[in-house]
């Protein structure tokens, strides 16, 4: 009797860990768009990016195609192996893993990768978020006062609140961030609107991936799914009334450095593959 396979639990995140990306080589030149195609039908895809080989390795490109799930990767793997999929020539695909000695930081997803994730998953009428609050906090920067009129050289800063809701599963979550941009000439009008346009829509989307990373999706073998709150991250905000914070502006222990959200690049020699594929591959050329 065969054991029924155990759910798979993704973040909000980067996928870093182990099984979550391929390794396709032997592609002729033109392939990312077909690379996505394929791939994209056994489950969401993070990334396809395309590589030429290198000068010891002869002509020819590879890719790492990387997946939200390890599951939905395998799945790939097993399928599109040694087949001719959209070139002449058989594709070789391996499963990549992470090196044991290599530490990678876990990101937060940026907004619009967050939606593409809750979207897949949960439908596009499984969530909402609202703005509950976005203050201007320009004026706590006292470094940008200076003597005898307003500054060349403006600093604006705006804190935000964005609420995220799972109305299927009872579950509700909040997220805070701090954007900031320099007006380089204070007296022109044009620049200081759209600078505050930016810096407004820039503190909104990184609350919102704030948010979301107090999710955990729970993915079923069958295909369903289950929600649960991730405790660890939760944060004085998610207790407060609407009240409450649109009344915050205490934000003297919050440091911009821990709200940064940003996303890594993918290297080659931050992956190890299955040895046994690879000579394989070595010896069909």
């Amino acid at each position: 009797m065969a054991l029924a396979a155990r759910p798979e639990v993704l973040g909000f995140r980067v996928p870093t860990e182990s099984g979550k990306a391929l390794l396709v080589w032997g592609l002729e030149e033109g392939a990312e768009h077909s690379l996505f195609s394929v791939f994209s039908e056994f489950g969401l895809l993070y990334s396809v990016r395309v590589h030429r080989n290198a000068a010891v390795a002869g002509p020819g490109y590879y890719a790492l195609v990387k997946f939200y799930s390890a599951r939905d990767a395998s799945r790939a793997q097993r399928a599109c192996n040694r087949q001719r999929l959209f070139q002449k020539s058989p594709l070789k695909v391996c499963i990549c893993t992470r090196q044991k000695a290599f530490q990678q930081q876990v990101l937060a997803l940026r907004s619009y990768r967050c939606k593409e994730l809750a979207n897949y998953y949960l439908g596009f009428n499984g969530w909402s978020n609202r703005i509950i609050t976005l203050q201007n906090i320009s004026g706590f920067d006292l470094e940008n006062e200076e003597l005898g009129g307003l500054p060349e050289r403006q600093c604006l800063k705006y804190l935000c609140v964005v609420e995220v809701t799972l109305p299927h599963h009872g579950i509700c979550t909040r997220g805070l961030a701090i954007a900031e941009a320099y007006v380089e000439n204070g007296r022109d009008p044009l620049e200081f609107v759209m600078k505050t346009g930016n810096v407004q829509k820039l503190a909104a989307e990184k609350a919102l991936s704030g948010a979301f990373q107090k999710i955990l999706l729970i993915v079923l073998e069958n295909g369903k799914v289950a929600v649960e709150y991730n405790s660890a991250q939760e944060e004085p905000i998610d207790s407060l009334t609407d009240e409450e914070l649109r009344g915050l502006i205490q934000i003297n222990d919050l440091s911009l450095e821990q709200l940064n959200l940003e996303e890594e690049e993918e290297f080659l020699s931050d992956f190890c593959f299955d040895e046994e594929h690879l000579l394989e591959g070595r010896q069909s050329n």
